[in-house]
């Protein structure tokens, strides 16, 4: 049995972000009615600048609110190269790898080199294109996990990229 929900929208935007606006606006109302009640002596100009002030102060606080949670969520962070860390949490390579790219410390090393470093992952020394695991990096709406791409010539390592697959 399919069964759908209905998602109710006014102006194609979902009900309950007027409902965090609401909430959010609440507050922002009344500081700012307070604010203005010192400053502006006609009450018909002191409604209508309240409630400017309101509506733009709750947006920008709302959009901040949301790119602030964005910038959280897609944080990580980053470590010089350890062997030992490396070798100890598979799942956090990420944090690794930006020093590892930025250093150029594989840049050319032989194969047996790297395999020392990095471990051997199952790479054949017939290929001369290396893929390491490093594990999900924090990032909005992206669910498969980075790799670390070494490419050889002549037994040595020429380029070191990351990628997500």
């Amino acid at each position: 049995m399919n069964v759908l929900l209905y998602k109710p929208t006014v102006f194609g935007v979902s009900i309950e972000i007027y409902v965090i606006l609401f909430v959010l606006g609440t507050p922002i109302f009344f500081l700012w009615r307070w604010l203005l009640r010192k400053h502006i002596k006609n009450e018909k100009t002191r409604k209508t600048a309240t409630w400017i002030a309101t509506i733009i102060s709750t947006l920008f606080i709302y959009a901040a609110i949301i790119m602030l949670w964005i910038i959280s969520i897609s944080f990580y962070p980053s470590h010089d190269f350890d062997k030992q860390k490396w070798f100890d949490d598979h799942e956090k390579r990420y944090e690794l790898s930006a020093d590892i790219i930025d250093s150029k410390v594989l840049i050319g090393k032989s194969k047996e080199e790297i395999r020392e470093m990095l471990g051997d992952e199952e790479n054949s020394d017939l290929s001369d294109n290396w893929i390491y695991y490093l594990g999900f990096r924090p990032q909005l709406f992206v669910i498969d996990p980075d790799y670390l791409d070494l490419t050889f010539k002549n037994n040595k390592v020429i380029k070191v990229s990351q990628h997500c697959s």
